[in-house]
């Protein structure tokens, strides 16, 4: 069987790419390495570690992986509806500085020219705004207060269903056209699986809605090869291998396709990508695997030790403050239950080498006994602790590579290493756990190795005017290469500083506002940019806020 396109992926990008491509009268297949997952599906903690992690070699087939390099630790989605499955909800829109930096700064005047398509992402992610302050947002809150930046504080637009808390209705966002949906509860478990219907998943939105246009989507299946048909360039279509990504034993199968979009994630797309220049596709620009971006992100997490408090209530990231131009802060939280994450936790310290930080640990145990035995064997970690999530728009960027045994590995590109130890991170969580009457715990690496985590890598497939500069260029399309494109996290070019899921499902929503329908394809260049590329840009959204 052979498909106008094969997207590898169901991400923010490759749904928009599915649902788009679909409705213009192409044949689409998603491939997806992980598993369909219904709310029922949805492990009920994150304990029930089959279910919530992706480790295939122990057979965990779940929907959050960790992948640990050298200089990053990076928490990632996998599922049909990818990120969505797994993250926080939130959808902010980056600052000015983020479309006028990067490799792509040049290629477009980016904040008027994507306006039009953060507001159609807005639209279908169904965004809202959070109605309701718990614990741990009040916490942040009188941060605020206390450092005299309370204009700053605010709560976060989110794809979240409010309604009335579980109570089913008719879809409300597509005209009856889209599923079913339930009121959110608040509970707090948006990031091990919403099991109430109230998140707007990618499966519910974009995904759904593209099935309904014929799209087909491959579940379990892992792109391993694409090989051009006839030319090199593939202006003759591509031959996409796949293999079994859930057993162990399976058949590989080869499908043909017009054109491919990589929509894997920066962990799935440049690993894939690495693979394949080596062999397959040897035209890839030798940008590929630059500009990787951690988002200058810090992860810790503070428990709070008053019993009348309840930190796990709310919705993963309820409440936001921008502490300066550069950076903000964000309240994480996890639902009641979900206690695993105290395995990997140490008491938070800082300090320039392991030794240091050791010691620091070990004193912090020995002062304060009572109230890290209460975290780790008495009180409930969700239930008492929020984690800070801490960005920036300040620039550094590593490089992903493969080596001799063909795994991708991470190295310095550009300015200084990620870190953890933030000077404005330290800060900021001192002032909350002071606010909350809290003690502080981060991921066990960071402590041990100085290795930041995140949960938003960014690049490594970027834009650029040429093959030189970047993977792809202003419309997504990869250099040296016909009908194939990147779109998700790894084409974003430059640090947003915010969680980017709204930016790349708007970029997403550009590049494929580029593409002809397919009964238009041989037709005039005049009549093609008549009637295609435009429809966003004049249609009466553009006019809308798009403002946090």
């Amino acid at each position: 069987m052979e498909y106008d396109y094969i997207i590898v992926g169901s991400g923010f990008g490759g749904s928009v790419s599915a649902l788009r491509l679909s409705k213009k009268g192409y044949k689409v297949l998603v491939v997806e390495k992980g598993k369909w997952y219904k709310a029922e599906d949805f492990p009920k903690t994150n304990w029930n570690f089959r279910k919530w992690l992706w480790m295939p070699y122990l057979r965990f087939f779940g929907i959050m992986k960790l992948s640990i390099f050298k200089h990053i630790a990076i928490i990632s989605g996998t599922g049909v509806g990818g990120g969505s499955l797994v993250y926080a909800n939130t959808l902010p829109t980056p600052k000015t500085a983020f479309f006028n930096s990067g490799s792509w700064k040049e290629l477009n005047d980016w904040e008027n020219e994507l306006k039009p398509y953060y507001n159609e992402a807005l639209r279908m992610l169904g965004a809202a705004q959070n109605p309701k302050l718990f614990d741990g947002d009040l916490g942040l809150k009188k941060v605020a207060e206390d450092l005299n930046i309370k204009k700053n504080f605010d709560t976060t637009r989110v794809a979240v269903f409010f309604g009335k808390p579980d109570q089913t209705v008719k879809d409300p966002y597509f005209n009856g056209e889209g599923p079913d949906r339930s009121g959110c509860n608040f509970c707090g478990a948006c990031m091990t699986g919403c099991r109430y219907n109230a998140k707007n998943t990618l499966d519910k939105n974009y995904l759904y809605l593209a099935q309904k246009n014929g799209a087909e989507i491959l579940a379990e299946n892992e792109v391993v090869d694409v090989q051009p048909l006839g030319t090199a360039d593939g202006s003759q279509g591509y031959e996409v291998s796949l293999k079994r990504s859930t057993r162990i034993f399976g058949k590989h199968q080869k499908i043909k396709a017009k054109g491919v979009i990589f929509s894997g994630g920066v962990l799935g797309t440049v690993k894939l990508l690495l693979k394949l220049k080596l062999k397959s596709l040897p035209n890839l620009s030798d940008k590929l695997g630059e500009d990787i971006r951690s988002n200058n992100e810090t992860l810790i997490s503070v428990s709070g030790l008053d019993k009348d408090k309840n930190y796990s209530k709310g919705i993963a990231i309820g409440s936001i403050l921008d502490t300066d131009e550069n950076s903000h802060l964000e309240i994480c939280r996890y639902g009641e239950g979900s206690d695993a994450w105290k395995l990997a936790h140490l008491p938070y310290v800082t300090g320039s080498n392991v030794f240091s930080r050791l010691f620091k640990t070990l004193v912090k145990l020995l002062k304060n006994p009572v109230d890290y035995f209460k975290i780790y064997f008495v009180n409930g970690w969700a239930k008492n602790t929020v984690v800070l999530l801490f960005m920036q728009t300040l620039d550094s960027t590593l490089k992903f590579k493969r080596n001799a045994l063909g795994q991708m590995t991470s190295t310095i590109s550009t300015g200084k290493a990620p870190t953890p130890f933030i000077p404005e991170s330290i800060n900021l969580v001192k002032a909350y756990r002071k606010a909350i009457n809290g003690v502080s715990t981060s991921f066990a690496l960071e402590t041990l190795a100085g290795i930041p985590s995140t949960a938003h890598i960014l690049g490594g497939a970027v834009m650029g005017k040429d093959h030189s500069t970047g993977v792809i260029d202003k419309d997504n399309k990869v250099f040296g290469y016909k009908n194939m494109f990147v779109i998700d996290g790894a084409m974003i070019s430059a640090n947003p500083g915010v969680n980017p899921s709204l930016s790349i499902t708007a970029i997403a929503e550009r590049a494929m506002d580029q593409i002809p329908a397919k009964n238009e394809l041989g037709k005039s260049d005049t009549l093609k940019k008549m009637n295609t590329g435009s429809s966003m840009m004049n249609s009466a959204e553009a006019s809308n806020d798009i403002s946090r």
